[in-house]
């Protein structure tokens, strides 16, 4: 893929944001961030795909990001872009937008593999929303993230993330002021790993079943690099947020 006079650069706005964003997250709680994103994949072209947890995850994986040396460009729910200069400023630093549930999802696919195409790193959630799971593991995943990695070819950096659902609660903004006065107070730790590339290159865009075993492969993957970064919480995590629903009908089975 020759992007060397297409590359994309993430815009002023986003890295000052990735700067707030480490802030903020050093004011609620203690960043521990682990492994690397190699340094020939920083500028990507490249897939980083993350567990989803906690309303405070993008902000986590702002500063993450930020302290790996990379400025993807996430791709979100549309929501975020409806909102008065939250969706300006997410505009102006390139994110994706996402309308869950509707027929413009594909078009977020065919955005996302442009910016790919274009030498991009982006980052996306594969579980399509916040994890309903009691455990809080990995869900299923949706097959799109598989696709868009198959489609273009672009490396697969499974990320974990862990203690971001202490921080702000399942339904905010309801519970945001609470959430965060208990969080001021204790600083709950928040732990990102970033993983080995996931390996894709036996499977070929467009056959049946790949995108499906594409995915497990990433959910596995981000399965097996979160479970160090909880070793005292191996089935429910300590922290139990009575807002959040639980739902197991998207169970993910490892598949090793």
């Amino acid at each position: 893929m020759d992007t060397a006079h297409s590359r994309w650069r993430p815009p002023l706005i986003w890295r000052a944001a990735q700067l707030l964003a480490r802030a903020a997250v050093g004011a609620l709680a203690r960043l521990e961030v682990t492994g690397e994103v190699p340094a020939h994949l920083r500028r990507g072209p490249l897939v980083l795909a993350a567990n989803h947890i906690s309303p405070f995850d993008p902000i986590v994986l702002a500063a993450a990001t930020r302290a790996a040396g990379v400025a993807p460009r996430f791709m979100a729910t549309g929501g975020l872009f409806r909102a008065p200069v939250v969706g300006a400023a997410m505009r102006r630093a390139g994110h994706i937008r996402v309308e869950r549930g509707t027929s413009a999802v594909h078009k977020a696919l065919d955005d996302a593999a442009a910016a790919v195409a274009g030498g991009s790193a982006i980052l996306v959630y594969p579980e399509g929303r916040i994890g309903l799971d009691p455990g809080l593991w990995p869900e299923r995943g949706k097959t799109g993230v598989a696709r868009l990695a198959l489609a273009c070819g672009a490396p697969v950096l499974p990320v974990a993330q862990w203690g971001s659902h202490e921080v702000l609660p399942y339904r905010t903004p309801k519970g945001l002021l609470p959430g965060i006065a208990r969080a001021l107070l204790r600083r709950p730790v928040v732990r990102v790993h970033f993983g080995a590339p996931v390996v894709l290159t036996d499977l070929t865009y467009g056959t049946p079943g790949a995108a499906r075993r594409g995915t497990d492969r990433i959910i596995d993957a981000i399965t097996d690099i979160l479970a160090p970064l909880r070793p005292d919480e191996p089935d429910r995590p300590r922290h139990v947020d009575p807002g959040r629903p639980v739902d197991t009908s998207r169970a993910h089975r490892r598949h090793r």
